[in-house]
């Protein structure tokens, strides 16, 4: 049996609840009361700091995104596992509910010249229709290099950017959520608003984004800001594009030769 006043795990006298050396718990012996607190605990925990994030992150992002790296963080979600979650749900909203993908197989039949092309441009755009959120949260890295560029001389080292666009594409996807994918399930039996509205969804964010990084970086103009913002959205633009054709190239071979070809 261990002592109540020794850490279980480093010896050290623990005064609280929690060891002030290596941040144990202190011991308690394990019961039905012990197991409900952890499982409240957790449950609730976890349930707070994720709507209290969400709920923060709508109300102001950039400000979320500028207190969390300046150190409140107690009461906020970790942003690359939200980041992860939300990704999760988008991608299954848009591949199980909207269905985007056989919605893109649908609007571009027959616009490729060979029915080889294109069925593996079909294919191609299906894949990309449906893990877009997916893709969007695995560039953040990508895209941290570009907003740790132009705003080098900032305060911010290229992790905490790493962060504050964690925090700036969990907003995007909350957006998504909210606003554009009920907009497509309304209208989801006219198949062009939606790849309309799925194409002009980032272009329209941009203002958004423009806000983020004005609360973020607090010191700066909207002039400077909006001059980095468009300056970040066209390294971005080249870099997916240069992206897409890598990844096109590569798709094409491994569909020619998944389907013996």
């Amino acid at each position: 049996m261990n002592e109540n006043s020794v850490c279980a795990n480093c010896g050290f006298d623990i005064s609280y609840n929690f060891c002030p050396n290596c941040g144990q718990k202190k011991y308690k012996r394990i019961d039905g009361k012990y197991i409900k607190d952890e499982f409240q605990y957790s449950i609730l925990h976890t349930n707070k700091g994720f709507f209290y994030t969400m709920k923060n992150l709508v109300k102001n992002p950039g400000k979320t995104a500028r207190t969390y790296i300046e150190g409140n963080r107690v009461r906020h979600y970790k942003p690359i596992l939200l980041a992860f979650v939300l990704s999760g749900i988008t991608t299954f909203i848009s591949y199980k509910i909207l269905n985007i993908g056989d919605v893109m197989d649908a609007y571009y039949q027959g616009l490729s010249e060979t029915e080889e092309k294109n069925a593996v441009m079909n294919s191609l755009n299906s894949f990309l229709a449906n893990y877009i959120s997916f893709i969007m949260m695995l560039s953040i890295p990508f895209f941290s290099v570009f907003s740790f560029l132009v705003f080098r001389k900032k305060g911010l080292n290229y992790y905490e950017h790493v962060v504050a666009n964690a925090f700036l594409y969990s907003f995007w996807a909350i957006c998504s959520i909210f606003i554009i994918y009920p907009l497509m399930y309304i209208f989801k039996d006219s198949s062009k608003f939606m790849i309309t509205l799925s194409f002009i969804s980032l272009p329209l964010f941009i203002p958004l984004v423009i806000w983020f990084y004005k609360n973020l970086f607090m010191q700066l103009s909207w002039k400077k800001i909006i001059i980095r913002v468009i300056l970040i959205s066209i390294l971005t633009s080249i870099s997916y594009m240069v992206f897409s054709m890598i990844f096109g190239v590569l798709y094409m071979i491994f569909y020619q030769i998944s389907h013996g070809r």
